[in-house]
């Protein structure tokens, strides 16, 4: 079943290994650890992820000097391995992360809908930088 958005903001990302490599580290909490942050200079020290239908998550993402940061909760709504992840935030917004295998490459894209508070500009770029961040994490040879 496909959900709808209020005014979407979607990003996208290709990232050269294949989709079930892909899959395992978007819901293991310790990758999530790694690669969910925006900017060099911020981490996500806490996850907690039940991936499941029904299922809560939680990141605390925050600067590595604790000036700022911010966390995103929520429950997944619906749930088919390899292929899409939707949630409801706890602020009531939607997203959408669908899985696409092409050859031996995953195309990404994660649809959402933007809170009412923060610029557009940076919301994207937001989503972008986390997306190139997970790109980085997985065709790095050291994982």
């Amino acid at each position: 079943m496909k959900i709808f958005f209020k005014n979407p903001l979607i990003a996208t990302v290709l990232i050269e290994k294949p989709i079930y490599e892909i899959w395992q580290h978007w819901i293991n909490s310790d990758s999530i650890k790694i690669w969910n942050i925006p900017f060099d200079h911020w981490h996500c020290p806490k996850v907690e992820n039940d991936v499941r239908d029904g299922g809560a998550f939680f990141f605390r993402m925050e600067s590595k000097d604790g000036k700022e940061g911010f966390d995103y909760s929520g429950v997944y709504s619906h749930i088919l391995p390899l292929t899409y992840i939707e949630s409801v935030g706890g602020d009531g917004r939607k997203n959408r992360v669908e899985f696409e295998s092409v050859d031996n490459h995953t195309i990404i894209r994660e649809t959402f809908e933007p809170d009412s508070e923060t610029p557009l500009a940076i919301q994207q770029n937001f989503t972008d930088s986390v997306l190139k961040k997970f790109k980085d994490f997985m065709e790095q040879d050291n994982k």
